[in-house]
């Protein structure tokens, strides 16, 4: 699967299966996409290249350890390495093929969603975020081609 941000500067594919997604609904996430949530999912290193455009992308993070990776030309947000662990974290709108097959297998901190949030009822919900170990083990069950 291909992906880029929206000027085209950043480019990126991820090989083998695609993991399935998750929404974050936490307020960090709503202000990174300007919408309800985030979008994502968490792809093995092994399974992640970049292709071109990493002199674009800048970062942000907070004193919590929350990073945002965007491309310094149009300000998308772009994949970024999941602190210190051998994956990355990919915002699932940059990609442009594939997305037909995708299932939300989650949705991360409901407990403090927009109050005008209406979460659908697919995926598991989770009140703040579940241990990085079975979240991963979510994602990665049965993925996607």
């Amino acid at each position: 699967m291909h992906g880029k941000c929206l000027c085209g500067e950043v480019e990126f594919e991820i090989a083998d299966k695609l993991p399935k997604l998750y929404q974050c609904h936490c307020s960090l996430c709503r202000k990174q996409g300007g919408s309800s949530s985030n979008t994502a999912t968490i792809v093995s290193s092994e399974n992640f290249r970049w292709l071109s455009g990493q002199e674009h992308i800048s970062s942000w993070v907070k004193d919590t350890g929350f990073r945002s990776d965007f491309c310094s030309k149009c300000g998308a947000p772009v994949p970024n390495p999941l602190r210190g662990t051998p994956y990355f974290w990919v915002p699932i709108g940059l990609l442009d093929d594939g997305q037909q097959q995708l299932e939300i297998a989650a949705h991360l901190f409901v407990g403090s969603k927009a109050p005008w949030e209406m979460i659908a009822s697919q995926g598991v919900q989770f009140e703040t975020a579940p241990a990085l170990s079975e979240f991963i083990s979510l994602l990665h069950s049965n993925s996607h081609v």
